[in-house]
């Protein structure tokens, strides 16, 4: 067995390298069930979309804010070498800025997972960067850029693909308690986002959770602030900025919720069925 040590002096065991693209709640309800899997994983950050349900993902890691999702605790790394070893510890997974390009000098990756759910961009071909590719959600072809596809439309969320394009972006979300797209508040124009708000809080329609370029955003609903963007972030035109969860008493903002679960399933199901399969073979 190859050996690592760690910067708190314990011998670890190398897991196989899996790397995930972004640090949304997706890509962090996979990173915890690949890790759980016996995959060393990092998390790649991307910048956009910009994260809101930043109390289910490992996203704040980033900026030094600690983060457990369902015992598994995120680590911020920014050099390749450090993040090799932080793989490696178990219950932890790497979080990095570091791009994918910077990641490929830890070695031939096992598992690579486009977790960044760009809905409307072109999706590079990922099969030549590990041994097996995972896409998720709209934009991926099997056998075109990538081995194995999950759509993530609430239709048909957690399906797999293993030949096919996944369905395009539709723009509805799925229902939460009821409501839909009414629970969002959007960017009306690209600039820097300012709240004092954090996810969790009691929230009352009208009232102003943030600024973008000085101008007041106003809470669409009553609810609990389920997702909201890091205060001080460049935001792009139409994305979200924020979402009410109106629920009440039986809202959730944090852990793997229902729809993260199922694709992390799916995936690492997935997976592991390429695995099997190469093993007999």
């Amino acid at each position: 067995m190859i050996a690592l040590t760690t910067s708190s002096r314990h011998h670890q065991e190398l897991r196989p390298p899996a790397v995930v693209m972004g640090t949304n709640e997706i890509a962090s309800a996979v990173a915890v069930h690949l890790h759980r899997a016996g995959y060393g994983v990092v998390l790649s950050h991307d910048p956009a979309p910009p994260v809101i349900r930043r109390g289910m993902a490992f996203h704040d890691t980033l900026y030094g804010d600690a983060t457990v999702i369902e015992d598994i605790i995120g680590r911020n790394v920014d050099h390749a070498l450090h993040v090799l070893a932080e793989m490696s510890v178990p219950g932890r997974v790497a979080v990095t800025r570091l791009g994918l390009s910077d990641l490929l000098v830890i070695g031939r990756l096992s598992v690579l997972v486009d977790a960044r759910m760009q809905k409307h961009r072109v999706t590079p071909d990922l099969r030549n960067l590990a041994v097996t590719t995972i896409g998720l959600g709209p934009g991926f072809q099997v056998d075109g850029n990538c081995d194995v596809a999950i759509e993530t439309r609430p239709v048909r969320n957690g399906t797999v693909l293993r030949a096919g394009v996944t369905d395009a972006a539709d723009g509805k979300p799925a229902l939460l308690g009821g409501v839909g797209r009414e629970r969002f508040a959007y960017a009306q124009a690209a600039g820097t986002w300012r709240s004092a708000f954090d996810v969790g809080l009691r929230i009352y329609k009208g009232m102003t959770v943030g600024h973008l370029e000085g101008e007041p955003v106003h809470a669409p609903i009553d609810g609990i602030l389920r997702g909201v963007v890091r205060d001080d972030t460049v935001v792009p035109a139409g994305v979200k900025l924020l979402e009410i969860d109106p629920r009440k008493r039986r809202a959730s903002w944090t852990g793997i919720d229902e729809r993260g679960r199922r694709i992390a399933m799916a995936a690492v199901d997935a997976l592991q069925s390429i695995v099997a399969g190469a093993s007999s073979a």
